[in-house]
């Protein structure tokens, strides 16, 4: 997409979760509005319910994006469990089927810094993928792309809900799963999952994310103390095996399409020690996405804040930089913001 969709050459803006900057994240609503102003493309996050359904949350703990907690029907679910090393407490997804989770109602996430977003709390359920499938196999949507990542895959391929099975079976009853289709992007932060997903030949890009510090899950499990960081995994010999791999474990990719970078990683590549990394990836033959663009003074880097944490600071500053230094890709909370300042768009 951007570079990544055919025909197009300026970045491509993503509605990350839809447009969770204007209505509670992952909802339709959400999906609909950030379609609605121009986005390229719409993420949505995937976990599955204990029936084997594909949900789209941020998260599979759900207290904080939905109603779950003030429902008494629900209150024995509350547990305490480790999720990729990470002891968490609240509400599972996979501990609720399809039925059960229906039933619940989207909240906005961060209610102190999105107000106008939480006055829509309790008016949407929370959505299924193939609903968000069929939203974007509807006449008008027909050129939108999606780019949907997988969330803690070894954690529920532990305990019997393999994501990469489940998306597959999802998928083939779109057309944005056929092969013939140029729409579908698939990510995660497990490369071990889009490996799997390579081996059932689900025809997409696929992704690898990586944040600013720390290592990969899976890789942890696998390799212990020898597995790299995400800071190594930024080095050239190893993003050109990325794109193309020599021998290697046999969970590894066979061979991915771009990187999705925490934009720290860019923006402040002193610090973390990955100056450069567009153009070392693109030299590699990778696309680079990067995430996550959001106006609010509590999000910008430090030298583009000016004000209240819940204001806007000088967002077209950071995103200006953000472009400038050539990814092809950028998720985005609101996705109006960023169309208006991107290089295609006029400006105001």
């Amino acid at each position: 997409m951007g570079s990544a969709m055919p025909g197009r050459h300026e970045p491509l803006i993503i509605g990350h979760r839809g447009a969770p900057g204007y209505r509670p994240e992952h909802t339709r609503a959400s999906y609909e509005l950030a379609l609605a102003q121009g986005a390229d493309a719409v993420e949505p996050d995937l976990v599955p319910s204990r029936d084997g359904v594909l949900l789209i949350r941020h998260e599979n703990e759900i207290s904080g994006t939905t109603d779950v907690a003030s429902r008494p029907e629900f209150a024995h679910l509350r547990t305490t469990k480790e999720v990729d090393g990470r002891e968490l407490t609240g509400w599972f997804t996979e501990d609720f089927t399809w039925a059960e989770l229906s039933t619940l109602r989207a909240v906005e996430r961060l209610p102190g810094l999105r107000p106008s977003s939480a006055a829509f709390d309790g008016r949407f359920p929370i959505m299924r993928f193939t609903e968000l499938l069929s939203l974007l196999a509807g006449e008008e949507r027909r050129t939108a792309g999606l780019v949907a990542e997988l969330k803690h895959a070894s954690h529920f391929a532990a305990i019997g809900l393999p994501l990469d099975e489940l998306l597959e079976i999802e998928l083939s009853e779109s057309p944005i799963g056929r092969p013939s289709s140029d729409r579908l992007v698939i990510e995660s932060f497990e490369k071990s999952v889009l490996a799997r997903l390579q081996r059932r030949g689900v025809e997409a890009k696929y992704v690898y994310l990586l944040d600013a510090e720390g290592s990969a899950f899976d890789l942890r499990a696998r390799d212990g103390p020898r597995a790299p960081t995400y800071a190594e995994e930024l080095a050239d010999d190893r993003l050109a095996a990325l794109r193309r791999p020599g021998p290697s474990h046999p969970d590894d990719p066979a061979g991915l399409d771009g990187i999705s970078v925490n934009k720290s990683v860019i923006l402040e590549p002193s610090a973390k020690g990955h100056a450069d990394v567009v153009r070392r990836a693109h030299t590699a033959g990778l696309e680079v996405y990067c995430w996550t663009f959001r106006p609010e003074n509590a999000f910008l880097t430090s030298r583009f804040r000016s004000g209240p944490p819940g204001s806007f600071g000088r967002w077209r500053d950071e995103l200006e930089e953000l472009l400038e230094a050539g990814v092809d890709a950028v998720f985005v909370d609101h996705p109006d913001l960023a169309r208006a300042g991107r290089p295609d768009e006029p400006r105001g």
